[in-house]
C-alpha cells in the first residue's frame, strides 16, 4: 500500500467531497435505553486550538442524551454508582496505556442535612434542588450537590497504578459540579456562563512527566454539541441523502448534554509515539440489588467487579454499523478483541439499505479495505498507529487549526487537525460516514479499492445538518453555555 502525507490524503479527499459528517451515539443500543446516566453520546480528540494552548491535547466526553432544559425537578445528575473513563492507546496495542476516571458523590444541601422549613412548627424538607438564586460564591440555597474525584491509571485500568489528580487551588482530590441551567431566575444574580466556569479546575497530574504535570477539567452541563436531522434518518432515511447540504434544523439544537472535558499536555499522553488513540467508556458495579426501603444516598446495593455497559470512539459505529443483536456486546468489548465484530465493517449493510431505498448503487468492494482504515486502522502515513480496532486516532504532530480558520471537513479540506485526524466539536461527521460507506474511499489514490466497485461513491451524501467551528467556544472546554429552562418572568419578580 502506498504512503500518502495529510496534504496527498487532503487533496485527493477535497477534490470529491463537497461538505462532510453522521456522528454520535445516542441511544444506540437496546440496554443502554434502560441506564441514560451511563450513556456516552460522543468522544471529541483534538490538540487544544486555544491561544496558547497549542501543547496539549484536549479530550471530551458527553454522557446523559437528549436533555430537555426544562427536565425538572430532577434534572441531570450522573450515577454515584458508575465509573466514567477515559482511556488513552500510546503504542498501538489497542490496550489503554493511560485512563482518567471519574466517580461522583451526591448530598443534600444544608451540610448533607438538605433544606427544610419550619411549617406550622414542623421542619418539613423541601422538594426541590433549591429553593433560591445560586451564584459561583453562595450556594446555601441549593439542596443538591454533586461532586467528582478524577484519577489517572497507568497501565491496565483495573490493576495498574493509580495516582488522584489534584485541584491545583487546595491540594484536594474532590471536584464541584455546576447545577444544571435551570432558568434565569435560579441564576438571575450571575450569568450562567460566569457561573459555570468558577468550576473549570487547574490540576496536577503528578504521575505525568516533569514539565507536563498541569491540566485542567470540567464536568457540567453543556449546550448539546451534535447535529443531526435525527428523526428522518432512522425513519428509513426519510429526507434526500443527496439534497442540500444545510438544508434542514437541527433536532438536537434544543437539548442540552453533560460533558466530561478534560485538557492534558501532549508529553503525558506518550512521548514516544505521534500517533495516540483514545475511547471513553461507562462501567457499572456487576450486581446491583434494589433496596426495598431507599433513602436519598442508598436507592440500591451494588457490588462485584466494574462491568462496562457503554463504549465510544469513532462515531456511529455502534448506530449503523454493528447489528442489532450485537449492540449491546460491542458496549460491552474492548478495542484489542474487535476483531470480533470485523464482519460488520468487512461487510456492512447500510450501503445495502441505501441502495433499496433509494436506487444508488452499494459498493462492491470484496471485504472492504477502505472502511478498514476508516473504522478500525486508520489511514498509513496520516494516523495510523499499528493496531487493528476501533478507536478515535489522533497525530499529535500536526498542529492544531485555530477556530476562524477552521474547515467542517477537516483533512478533506485541507485543514489536517480535523476528522479523521481526531475529532474536534466544529468537524461534521454524519455526511462523512454516510459517504465512506458508499464507496468515496475508492475513487481516492489510496488503493483500497477502485472506482468501478463504487459506483455511487461520489455522490454528496447528507443529512441535510450544517455543524461547524462557529457554532463552539475557542476556549476550554469549548462547548457552550447549556439552554436555559425557563426564562426570566419580570412580572413575578
Amino acid at each position: 500500500m502506498k504512503r500518502f502525507t495529510l496534504s496527498t490524503l487532503a487533496g485527493a479527499m477535497l477534490a470529491a467531497i463537497s461538505s462532510a459528517s453522521m456522528a454520535s451515539s445516542h441511544r444506540e443500543a437496546p440496554f443502554i435505553t434502560e441506564n441514560p446516566k451511563v450513556d456516552a453520546t460522543d468522544f471529541y480528540l483534538f490538540r487544544s486550538y486555544e491561544p496558547n494552548r497549542e501543547d496539549y491535547v484536549t479530550l471530551i466526553a458527553n454522557y446523559n442524551p437528549l436533555q430537555d432544559a426544562y427536565g425538572g425537578p430532577n434534572y441531570f445528575s450522573l450515577s454515584p454508582e458508575a465509573l466514567y473513563e477515559i482511556h488513552v492507546d500510546n503504542n498501538g496495542d489497542a490496550v489503554e496505556d493511560v485512563s482518567f476516571q471519574f466517580k461522583f458523590t451526591k448530598a443534600l444541601g444544608n451540610a448533607g442535612a438538605g433544606i427544610s422549613l419550619d411549617i406550622n412548627g414542623k421542619d418539613m424538607a423541601v422538594p426541590l434542588k433549591n429553593i433560591g438564586p445560586v451564584t459561583s460564591t453562595d450556594d446555601s440555597a441549593l439542596n443538591f450537590k454533586e461532586s467528582y474525584s478524577l484519577t489517572m491509571v497507568d497501565g491496565d485500568r483495573r490493576t495498574g497504578n493509580k495516582t488522584p489528580v489534584l485541584n491545583d487551588s487546595d491540594g484536594s482530590t474532590s471536584f464541584a459540579k455546576p447545577l444544571d441551567n435551570i432558568g434565569d431566575k435560579t441564576f438571575s444574580q450571575q450569568s450562567y456562563d460566569q457561573y459555570a466556569n468558577s468550576f473549570i479546575y487547574d490540576v496536577n497530574l503528578s504521575s505525568c512527566p516533569e514539565g507536563a504535570q498541569d491540566g485542567r477539567v470540567f464536568v457540567g452541563q453543556r449546550k448539546e454539541s451534535f447535529a443531526v436531522n435525527l428523526g428522518e434518518i432512522f425513519d428509513l432515511v426519510n429526507t434526500n441523502p443527496v439534497g442540500p447540504v444545510d438544508g434542514e434544523s437541527n433536532q438536537l439544537a434544543d437539548k442540552n448534554i453533560t460533558t466530561f472535558a478534560l485538557e492534558v499536555p501532549i508529553a503525558c499522553l506518550g512521548e514516544d509515539n505521534d500517533v495516540i488513540a483514545a475511547w471513553t467508556s461507562a462501567s457499572l458495579p456487576q450486581v446491583r440489588v434494589l433496596d426495598p426501603n431507599p433513602s436519598f444516598t442508598q436507592p440500591l446495593v451494588s457490588g462485584g467487579a466494574w462491568t462496562q455497559v457503554s463504549r465510544l470512539g469513532m462515531p456511529l459505529v455502534n448506530e449503523v454499523v454493528i447489528g442489532l443483536p450485537d449492540k449491546n456486546r460491542f458496549n460491552a468489548s474492548e478495542p484489542k478483541d474487535d476483531a470480533q465484530f470485523a464482519d460488520y465493517v468487512t461487510n456492512p449493510t447500510l450501503p445495502t439499505l441505501l441502495q433499496v431505498l433509494f436506487g444508488v448503487k452499494a459498493p462492491t468492494v470484496e471485504n472492504r479495505p477502505d472502511l478498514v482504515a476508516a473504522f478500525l486502522t486508520g489511514f498509513t502515513g496520516v494516523n495510523a498507529n499499528g493496531s487493528v480496532a476501533e478507536m478515535q486516532r489522533l497525530n499529535t504532530a500536526i498542529a492544531p487549526t485555530i477556530k476562524a480558520e477552521q474547515n467542517n471537513l477537516g483533512v478533506a479540506a485541507g485543514d489536517n487537525a480535523g476528522f479523521p485526524n481526531g475529532r474536534r466539536p466544529g468537524d461534521d461527521t454524519v455526511d462523512a460516514a454516510l459517504r465512506v460507506s458508499m464507496g468515496l474511499l475508492c475513487h481516492l489514490p489510496l488503493d483500497l479499492c477502485t472506482p468501478e466497485q463504487a459506483e455511487s461513491g461520489t455522490l454528496a451524501y447528507t443529512d441535510g445538518v450544517l455543524q461547524n467551528a462557529a457554532q463552539f467556544d475557542d476556549s476550554f472546554p469549548y462547548l457552550t453555555t447549556p439552554i436555559s429552562g425557563a426564562t426570566s418572568d419580570v412580572s413575578n419578580n
